[in-house]
């Protein structure tokens, strides 16, 4: 058997990272790599706040350790093999550490560290440990300051929480001690480079081409959609793919917490939150750039998700002619999320009677699409919802496509159909007004 084809194999056959050939170009020097990177962070005798790109004596020790370990192996590589080997390795120590290797492979959508000796990776919807691991704890802070310095935040004891996102759109959520017990804390939750388009979620199966059609004229027709679902069950890449939907003429305004959002269209003004300083003044909040977005003149509000007392500015935007307007927000079903946002609107200070606050709900929301990550890791839109209005002191909901599991096949994967419910939405006269043609075969099971 050949070098090349032994290691390709060793490759795919590392210990707890199961990567199958045909999901990602296998590097045939992978476990090798990872062996050697890890003796590098082990011998490595050097303070990892003094890593620098340009710390030539640091570079020069790095490749010391690897052409050393490289001769150890005893294998026959050329020189050029060598040299490609060598400058991976030193870009993934001397760049983001361990984890470079995972945040390059497309097949890794997450990334979680606890601590130096314990990073884990979501693949194909599962949660895998893996054999990478950090010097110490110090070597772990060196890179989550790598991550968040670029885009102006900052990490130490005073703030030792933060929200980032790297050059690609992944992102970051940092926690280090007093606050996280065992050592510092990443999760990078990673976006596609080339942002998913309608066509993408039907092939994962995310949903159907009916459904994505309709949720196409929801948006066309200016209905003002909240995409819900749980943590990790797709509501940003569904919200990306909605906003694509939007007219180039048009005018968007995005709101995020650190911005994720991918828009291919030209007329995007992108806002970002920012913390308090060190003195704990200077922070702007969502809420802050929603009431600022209404003196921006914008045809669209896009919020990137709703936590807090900004809910009533998005409710109140879309009940004052901000007509489109797209967010997200944490829950397990359509009815779970409009309870959330009734608590939302009251953490906005304002003593509002529960019926006042669901009176703006139900004439502010017309569509809630949920979405869920299922027990074998695929990622579903489970409901399209439509919000009919109020009766008495309820809000009406109305199912207009769902989810039906059937169960698991022999490879454990979740079988099921999206059917229409029967119901004929009440939202045709608004679409009919914005001129938007809801074609009547979209309602069918065939």
């Amino acid at each position: 058997m050949s070098l090349q084809k032994r290691l390709s194999e060793q490759a795919a056959e590392i210990k707890n990272v199961k990567i199958k050939h045909s999901e990602r170009e296998v590097d045939p020097y992978y476990e090798l790599k990872v062996k050697i990177q890890n003796k590098v962070i082990e011998e490595l005798e050097i303070d990892f706040n003094e890593i620098s790109d340009k710390n030539e004596k640091l570079k020069r020790e790095i490749n010391e350790i690897i052409s050393k370990n490289i001769e150890e192996e005893s294998l026959n590589m050329t020189n050029i093999q060598k040299d490609k080997i060598k400058e991976d390795l030193l870009n993934e120590i001397i760049g983001f550490g361990p984890i470079t290797t995972f945040l390059e492979d497309k097949s890794v959508t997450e990334i979680m560290v606890n601590g130096p000796n314990h990073i884990f990776i979501e693949q194909e919807g599962k949660l895998v440990r893996t054999d990478a691991r950090f010097k110490d704890n110090n070597h772990v802070l060196h890179v989550i300051k790598k991550i968040v310095a670029p885009i102006g935040r900052r990490i130490d004891e005073s703030s030792p929480m933060v929200d980032a996102r790297l050059p690609n759109g992944s992102r970051v959520n940092a926690i280090i001690p007093p606050l996280a017990i065992d050592g510092p804390s990443i999760t990078i939750r990673k976006f596609s480079e080339d942002p998913y388009m309608v066509e993408d979620l039907i092939s994962f199966g995310t949903l159907n081409s009916k459904m994505a059609e309709l949720l196409k004229l929801c948006v066309l027709g200016h209905l003002n959609i909240v995409v819900s679902g749980g943590t990790g069950s797709g509501k940003t890449t569904t919200l990306n793919v909605l906003s694509s939907f939007i007219p180039e003429e048009e005018r968007i305004v995005t709101i995020e917490d650190a911005a994720e959002l991918q828009l291919n269209q030209t007329h995007v003004v992108r806002l970002e939150t920012r913390p308090a300083n060190i003195e704990g003044k200077g922070e702007i909040s969502i809420r802050d750039l929603v009431k600022n977005s209404l003196r921006m003149r914008p045809d669209r509000i896009i919020v990137g998700e709703v936590r807090s007392g900004e809910s009533l500015d998005m409710l109140q935007a879309m009940n004052t002619g901000h007509d489109g307007s797209l967010t997200t927000g944490h829950a397990n079903s359509p009815r779970d999320m409009l309870s959330r946002l009734e608590t939302m609107v009251l953490m906005s200070g304002m003593n509002l009677p529960v019926k006042a606050i669901r009176d703006q709900i139900a004439s502010a929301i017309d569509l809630i699409i949920q979405q869920s990550r299922l027990v074998d890791g695929s990622r579903k839109i489970t409901h399209i919802t439509e919000v009919q209005g109020m009766e008495g002191d309820v809000i009406i909901l109305q199912d207009i496509f769902r989810f039906e599991p059937k169960g698991l096949d022999s490879k454990g994967k979740l079988q099921g159909d999206y059917e229409f419910t029967g119901i004929m939405p009440k939202f045709f006269n608004k679409l009919k007004d914005r001129s938007v043609h809801v074609p009547e075969n979209i309602f069918t099971n065939i």
